[in-house]
C-alpha cells in the first residue's frame, strides 16, 4: 500500500533539530529553511509518483529531500565567516557553502535519522553542478525538486522586492 506523504516524513518534520529550520532564513523573502525542506520533499514525491518508483525508493527519495538542507550551521554566522578565512583562492571556493552543505546535511542526516548510502549520495549531489555528479535516479530527482523550489523561491523573492520598490519610487496621485 502506497503510504501517504505525511506517513513518510512525520517523525522527521516533527523532530526537535528539524524545528530548528523554522527560524534560519532561507533564499530571502519570508521563507525559511524549514518550508524549502518541505517543498522540496513534497516536489520530490511528486516527481517520484509522476515517475512510477517504487515504493521504498519514492520513500527514500522523500526522506532524502526533506533533509537536503539539514545541514546544521548558520552560513551567514561570524563564526561560519572566520571559518572561511582560513581559506583563500580556489581553497576558499571549494568551502563556500554552496559546494560543501550538501555533504555536512548527508552526514548529520545520517546520524540522526539512519539515511542509507543511495539517499546520503542523493543529499550530497544534490548542488549539482557545485556538488559531485548525481548517480542514482533518487539524486537527479532530488536535485530536480530542489532547484524547481529554489528557482520559484528567488523569484518570489525577487518579485517582493521589486514591489517594494516600485511602490517607494511610484508618484503618489496627489501630485497630479
Amino acid at each position: 500500500m502506497a503510504q501517504s506523504f505525511q506517513e513518510m516524513t512525520q517523525d522527521i518534520i516533527s523532530h526537535p533539530f528539524f524545528l530548528q529550520l523554522r527560524d534560519c532564513p532561507h533564499h530571502g523573502g519570508e521563507n525559511s529553511l524549514y518550508i524549502h525542506s518541505i517543498d522540496t520533499a513534497k516536489c520530490a514525491y511528486r516527481l517520484a509518483r509522476r515517475f512510477g518508483l517504487r515504493e521504498e525508493r519514492v520513500r527514500a527519495l522523500t526522506r532524502a529531500a526533506l533533509l537536503h538542507d539539514f545541514f546544521g550551521y548558520d552560513w551567514q554566522s561570524d563564526r561560519h565567516k572566520r571559518y572561511m578565512d582560513r581559506y583563500s583562492g580556489w581553497e576558499r571556493v571549494r568551502h563556500m557553502h554552496a559546494f560543501i552543505h550538501g555533504s555536512h546535511a548527508a552526514r548529520r542526516a545520517a546520524r540522526m535519522f539512519g539515511l542509507d548510502q543511495r539517499q546520503q549520495d542523493a543529499i550530497a549531489s544534490h548542488m549539482f553542478p557545485l556538488a559531485s555528479w548525481p548517480k542514482s535516479s533518487e539524486a537527479w530527482l532530488l536535485t530536480l525538486a530542489d532547484k524547481m523550489v529554489a528557482s520559484r523561491e528567488v523569484s518570489e523573492t525577487v518579485g517582493w522586492h521589486v514591489k517594494g520598490w516600485y511602490h517607494k519610487l511610484k508618484p503618489s496621485r496627489r501630485q497630479h
